[in-house]
Protein backbone atom coordinates (compact mmCIF):
# COMPACT_ATOMS: atom_id res chain seq x y z
CA UNK A 1 0.00 0.00 0.00
CA UNK A 2 1.55 3.45 1.05
CA UNK A 3 0.43 6.45 -0.31
CA UNK A 4 2.04 9.56 -2.32
CA UNK A 5 1.40 13.15 -2.06
CA UNK A 6 2.70 16.53 -4.36
CA UNK A 7 0.99 19.95 -5.00
CA UNK A 8 2.66 22.38 -6.99
CA UNK A 9 1.46 26.08 -7.50
CA UNK A 10 2.52 27.51 -11.29
CA UNK A 11 3.67 31.18 -11.25
CA UNK A 12 3.06 31.00 -7.01
CA UNK A 13 -0.82 31.93 -7.73
CA UNK A 14 -3.28 30.63 -5.41
CA UNK A 15 -6.39 31.84 -6.95
CA UNK A 16 -9.61 30.45 -5.09
CA UNK A 17 -7.78 28.01 -2.71
CA UNK A 18 -7.44 28.99 0.80
CA UNK A 19 -5.63 26.24 1.90
CA UNK A 20 -1.68 26.32 2.89
CA UNK A 21 0.56 23.89 1.26
CA UNK A 22 1.48 22.19 3.76
CA UNK A 23 -2.31 22.00 4.73
CA UNK A 24 -3.10 20.50 1.72
CA UNK A 25 -0.49 18.02 1.59
CA UNK A 26 -1.92 17.38 4.87
CA UNK A 27 -4.96 16.70 3.88
CA UNK A 28 -4.28 14.48 0.65
CA UNK A 29 -2.65 12.75 3.46
CA UNK A 30 -5.15 12.05 6.13
CA UNK A 31 -8.10 11.31 3.08
CA UNK A 32 -5.84 8.36 2.06
CA UNK A 33 -4.61 7.06 5.26
CA UNK A 34 -5.99 3.93 5.29
CA UNK A 35 -3.06 2.73 2.86
CA UNK A 36 -0.39 3.47 5.14
CA UNK A 37 -1.01 4.16 9.04
CA UNK A 38 2.34 3.66 10.11
CA UNK A 39 4.53 6.54 9.26
CA UNK A 40 3.96 10.23 7.84
CA UNK A 41 6.76 12.66 5.92
CA UNK A 42 6.70 15.67 3.99
CA UNK A 43 9.44 16.99 1.90
CA UNK A 44 8.57 21.12 1.39
CA UNK A 45 10.61 23.76 -0.52
CA UNK A 46 11.41 27.02 1.57
CA UNK A 47 12.29 29.95 -0.30
CA UNK A 48 16.00 29.79 -0.10
CA UNK A 49 18.48 31.72 2.15
CA UNK A 50 21.61 33.54 0.87
CA UNK A 51 24.06 32.00 -1.32
CA UNK A 52 26.34 29.72 0.32
CA UNK A 53 23.87 28.90 2.91
CA UNK A 54 22.24 25.48 3.07
CA UNK A 55 19.53 23.54 5.43
CA UNK A 56 20.51 20.65 7.08
CA UNK A 57 18.00 18.07 9.01
CA UNK A 58 18.92 15.41 10.92
CA UNK A 59 17.22 12.43 12.91
CA UNK A 60 18.20 12.60 17.09
CA UNK A 61 16.93 10.45 19.47
CA UNK A 62 14.69 11.75 22.42
CA UNK A 63 15.72 11.65 26.45
CA UNK A 64 19.55 11.55 27.23
CA UNK A 65 21.29 10.84 24.00
CA UNK A 66 19.96 13.94 22.34
CA UNK A 67 22.60 15.94 23.69
CA UNK A 68 25.40 14.46 22.90
CA UNK A 69 23.83 13.41 19.71
CA UNK A 70 23.89 17.13 18.61
CA UNK A 71 26.99 17.80 20.21
CA UNK A 72 28.60 15.04 17.64
CA UNK A 73 26.75 17.03 14.88
CA UNK A 74 28.54 20.35 15.81
CA UNK A 75 31.78 18.49 15.51
CA UNK A 76 30.87 16.82 12.18
CA UNK A 77 30.20 19.94 10.81
CA UNK A 78 32.88 21.87 12.38
CA UNK A 79 35.33 19.54 11.37
CA UNK A 80 34.41 20.30 7.80
CA UNK A 81 34.03 23.89 8.02
CA UNK A 82 30.27 24.20 7.98
CA UNK A 83 29.18 27.34 10.28
CA UNK A 84 26.07 26.95 12.29
CA UNK A 85 23.98 30.46 11.88
CA UNK A 86 20.47 29.32 13.41
CA UNK A 87 19.53 25.66 15.03
CA UNK A 88 15.97 24.58 15.60
CA UNK A 89 15.42 21.14 17.74
CA UNK A 90 12.13 20.05 16.56
CA UNK A 91 10.50 16.86 17.70
CA UNK A 92 12.89 13.32 16.45
CA UNK A 93 14.81 16.21 13.97
CA UNK A 94 17.72 18.73 14.54
CA UNK A 95 17.47 21.27 11.88
CA UNK A 96 20.31 23.84 11.12
CA UNK A 97 21.34 26.33 9.25
CA UNK A 98 24.90 26.43 7.94
CA UNK A 99 26.93 29.01 5.91
CA UNK A 100 28.74 25.85 3.70
CA UNK A 101 30.46 26.00 -0.29
CA UNK A 102 32.53 23.20 0.01
CA UNK A 103 31.35 19.30 -1.30
CA UNK A 104 27.75 18.37 -0.29
CA UNK A 105 28.75 14.46 -1.00
CA UNK A 106 32.20 14.85 0.99
CA UNK A 107 29.96 16.35 4.05
CA UNK A 108 27.51 13.35 3.97
CA UNK A 109 30.35 11.07 3.90
CA UNK A 110 31.89 12.65 6.90
CA UNK A 111 28.71 12.29 8.66
CA UNK A 112 26.70 9.22 7.37
CA UNK A 113 28.85 7.03 10.00
CA UNK A 114 28.23 9.09 12.99
CA UNK A 115 24.30 10.71 12.49
CA UNK A 116 21.47 10.29 10.57
CA UNK A 117 21.02 13.14 8.19
CA UNK A 118 18.23 13.11 6.19
CA UNK A 119 18.37 15.92 4.27
CA UNK A 120 20.19 18.63 2.36
CA UNK A 121 19.23 21.61 0.59
CA UNK A 122 19.32 25.48 -0.32
CA UNK A 123 15.52 25.25 -0.24
CA UNK A 124 14.32 21.14 0.75
CA UNK A 125 13.45 20.55 4.35
CA UNK A 126 12.13 17.12 5.07
CA UNK A 127 9.72 16.29 7.91
CA UNK A 128 9.20 12.80 8.93
CA UNK A 129 8.11 11.21 12.12
CA UNK A 130 6.34 7.49 13.57
CA UNK A 131 2.63 8.52 13.89
CA UNK A 132 -0.65 10.22 11.87
CA UNK A 133 -0.45 13.55 9.47
CA UNK A 134 -3.24 14.57 11.48
CA UNK A 135 -1.30 14.18 14.56
CA UNK A 136 2.22 15.18 13.51
CA UNK A 137 1.70 18.20 11.22
CA UNK A 138 0.66 20.59 14.59
CA UNK A 139 4.14 19.33 16.21
CA UNK A 140 5.85 19.87 13.41
CA UNK A 141 4.22 23.13 12.20
CA UNK A 142 3.40 21.60 8.90
CA UNK A 143 -0.02 23.90 8.17
CA UNK A 144 2.41 26.75 8.32
CA UNK A 145 4.23 25.78 5.77
CA UNK A 146 3.16 27.84 2.33
CA UNK A 147 5.92 27.45 0.00
CA UNK A 148 5.39 26.52 -3.82
CA UNK A 149 5.41 23.18 -4.08
CA UNK A 150 6.39 20.44 -2.36
CA UNK A 151 5.59 16.47 -1.76
CA UNK A 152 4.61 13.92 1.00
CA UNK A 153 4.11 10.26 2.04
CA UNK A 154 2.17 7.96 4.35
CA UNK A 155 3.30 4.43 4.86
CA UNK A 156 2.30 1.04 5.93
CA UNK A 157 5.43 -0.60 6.92
CA UNK A 158 5.79 -4.28 5.28
CA UNK A 159 9.89 -4.76 5.06
CA UNK A 160 11.17 -3.13 7.74
CA UNK A 161 9.90 -1.68 10.83
CA UNK A 162 8.53 1.49 12.00
CA UNK A 163 10.51 4.15 12.88
CA UNK A 164 11.94 7.61 11.27
CA UNK A 165 14.34 7.12 9.44
CA UNK A 166 12.52 4.06 7.60
CA UNK A 167 9.61 6.78 7.05
CA UNK A 168 9.84 8.51 3.33
CA UNK A 169 10.52 11.28 1.87
CA UNK A 170 14.24 10.56 1.15
CA UNK A 171 16.97 12.64 0.06
CA UNK A 172 19.56 11.84 -2.84
CA UNK A 173 21.98 11.30 -0.90
CA UNK A 174 24.85 13.84 -1.33
CA UNK A 175 23.57 16.41 -3.62
CA UNK A 176 21.38 19.57 -2.50
CA UNK A 177 17.12 20.11 -2.95
CA UNK A 178 16.18 16.08 -4.46
CA UNK A 179 13.90 13.88 -2.74
CA UNK A 180 10.98 11.20 -3.92
CA UNK A 181 8.12 9.51 -2.31
CA UNK A 182 7.37 5.82 -4.18
CA UNK A 183 4.51 3.72 -3.71
CA UNK A 184 5.54 -0.02 -5.07
CA UNK A 185 8.56 -1.95 -4.99
CA UNK A 186 11.87 -1.98 -6.78
CA UNK A 187 13.37 -5.69 -7.98
CA UNK A 188 16.62 -4.81 -8.96
CA UNK A 189 17.04 -2.50 -5.92
CA UNK A 190 20.71 -4.28 -5.03
CA UNK A 191 21.81 -4.41 -8.60
CA UNK A 192 21.30 -0.84 -9.18
CA UNK A 193 22.58 0.05 -5.76
CA UNK A 194 25.98 -1.69 -6.58
CA UNK A 195 26.31 -0.38 -9.65
CA UNK A 196 25.50 3.03 -8.29
CA UNK A 197 28.11 3.02 -5.23
CA UNK A 198 31.15 2.02 -7.68
CA UNK A 199 30.64 5.20 -9.46
CA UNK A 200 31.00 6.76 -6.07
CA UNK A 201 27.06 7.45 -4.69
CA UNK A 202 26.36 6.95 -1.16
CA UNK A 203 23.39 5.55 0.34
CA UNK A 204 22.26 5.86 4.05
CA UNK A 205 19.58 3.28 4.09
CA UNK A 206 18.43 0.41 2.47
CA UNK A 207 15.11 1.66 1.25
CA UNK A 208 14.01 1.37 -2.55
CA UNK A 209 12.81 4.58 -2.51
CA UNK A 210 16.18 6.21 -1.82
CA UNK A 211 17.73 4.35 -4.32
CA UNK A 212 15.59 5.86 -6.89
CA UNK A 213 16.47 9.57 -5.45
CA UNK A 214 20.41 8.87 -5.41
CA UNK A 215 19.18 7.40 -9.31
CA UNK A 216 18.06 10.82 -10.99
CA UNK A 217 20.59 12.77 -8.56
CA UNK A 218 23.31 10.58 -10.32
CA UNK A 219 21.90 11.08 -14.05
CA UNK A 220 21.36 14.55 -13.76
CA UNK A 221 24.92 14.94 -12.24
CA UNK A 222 26.32 13.41 -15.36
CA UNK A 223 24.66 16.16 -17.76
CA UNK A 224 20.91 14.59 -17.85
CA UNK A 225 17.74 16.69 -17.49
CA UNK A 226 15.28 15.80 -14.97
CA UNK A 227 13.06 14.99 -17.69
CA UNK A 228 15.89 12.63 -19.20
CA UNK A 229 16.37 11.27 -15.82
CA UNK A 230 12.79 10.46 -15.17
CA UNK A 231 12.46 8.59 -19.30
CA UNK A 232 15.48 6.44 -18.49
CA UNK A 233 14.23 5.36 -15.01
CA UNK A 234 11.59 3.75 -16.46
CA UNK A 235 14.11 1.21 -18.73
CA UNK A 236 16.91 1.13 -15.85
CA UNK A 237 14.44 0.21 -12.50
CA UNK A 238 12.85 -3.07 -12.45
CA UNK A 239 8.87 -3.84 -10.36
CA UNK A 240 6.09 -2.10 -9.76
CA UNK A 241 6.08 1.65 -8.79
CA UNK A 242 4.22 4.88 -8.80
CA UNK A 243 7.11 7.51 -7.53
CA UNK A 244 7.38 11.72 -6.90
CA UNK A 245 10.58 13.45 -7.52
CA UNK A 246 11.20 17.25 -5.99
CA UNK A 247 13.51 19.33 -6.73
CA UNK A 248 13.80 22.94 -6.26
CA UNK A 249 11.51 24.51 -8.75
CA UNK A 250 10.05 21.12 -10.17
CA UNK A 251 7.67 17.98 -9.56
CA UNK A 252 7.64 15.07 -11.06
CA UNK A 253 6.07 11.40 -11.57
CA UNK A 254 7.03 8.36 -13.34
CA UNK A 255 4.96 4.82 -13.46
CA UNK A 256 6.53 1.69 -14.40
CA UNK A 257 4.49 -0.85 -17.20
CA UNK A 258 2.14 -2.67 -15.13
CA UNK A 259 0.69 0.54 -13.39
CA UNK A 260 -0.37 -1.78 -10.43
CA UNK A 261 0.59 1.61 -8.05
CA UNK A 262 -2.36 4.37 -8.57
CA UNK A 263 -1.67 8.29 -9.09
CA UNK A 264 -4.19 10.50 -10.23
CA UNK A 265 -3.63 14.11 -11.08
CA UNK A 266 -5.61 17.32 -11.06
CA UNK A 267 -4.17 20.21 -13.28
CA UNK A 268 -5.76 23.56 -14.10
CA UNK A 269 -3.88 26.73 -15.03
CA UNK A 270 -2.78 27.64 -11.33
CA UNK A 271 -1.40 24.29 -10.08
CA UNK A 272 -0.57 20.37 -10.18
CA UNK A 273 -1.96 18.16 -6.99
CA UNK A 274 -1.13 14.27 -6.94
CA UNK A 275 -2.94 11.50 -4.90
CA UNK A 276 -2.79 7.90 -4.51
CA UNK A 277 -6.67 7.78 -4.87
CA UNK A 278 -9.11 10.72 -6.00
CA UNK A 279 -10.38 10.87 -2.49
CA UNK A 280 -6.91 12.98 -1.77
CA UNK A 281 -7.89 15.62 -4.60
CA UNK A 282 -11.02 15.67 -3.52
CA UNK A 283 -10.67 17.11 -0.14
CA UNK A 284 -8.92 20.22 -1.11
CA UNK A 285 -11.65 20.97 -3.12
CA UNK A 286 -14.73 19.94 -1.23
CA UNK A 287 -18.15 19.55 -3.61
CA UNK A 288 -16.62 19.97 -6.74
CA UNK A 289 -16.63 17.31 -9.96
CA UNK A 290 -12.84 17.41 -10.53
CA UNK A 291 -11.69 16.36 -13.81
CA UNK A 292 -9.03 14.17 -12.59
CA UNK A 293 -6.75 11.83 -15.01
CA UNK A 294 -4.72 8.60 -13.85
CA UNK A 295 -0.93 8.97 -15.67
CA UNK A 296 -0.94 5.74 -18.54
CA UNK A 297 1.35 2.97 -17.69
CA UNK A 298 5.17 3.43 -18.92
CA UNK A 299 4.75 7.62 -18.49
CA UNK A 300 6.47 9.97 -16.91
CA UNK A 301 5.87 13.75 -16.11
CA UNK A 302 7.37 16.80 -15.35
CA UNK A 303 5.57 20.44 -13.89
CA UNK A 304 8.05 23.50 -13.10
CA UNK A 305 7.19 26.96 -11.43
CA UNK A 306 7.70 29.67 -13.97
Amino acid sequence: MCAIAGLLFKNGKRRNFNMTTGAALTEILDATLHRGPDSAGWAIYREPLEAGTLRIRFLVSDGDKRAGEIEKIHQILAAQKAEIIREESLGCTYGVFVRYTGDILTLTHAAEKQVKMISVGASLDIIKDVGQPLDLSPRYGIRDFNGAHGIAHIRLATESGVHPDTAHPFWACGFADIATVHNGQLTNYWIMRRRLERRGMAFQTENDTELIAVYLAYRMSQGATLEDALKTSLEDLDGTFSYLVATKDAIGYAKDKLAAKPMVKYEDEDMIAISSEEVGLNRLFPGRALPTTEPAPLTYGLWSRS
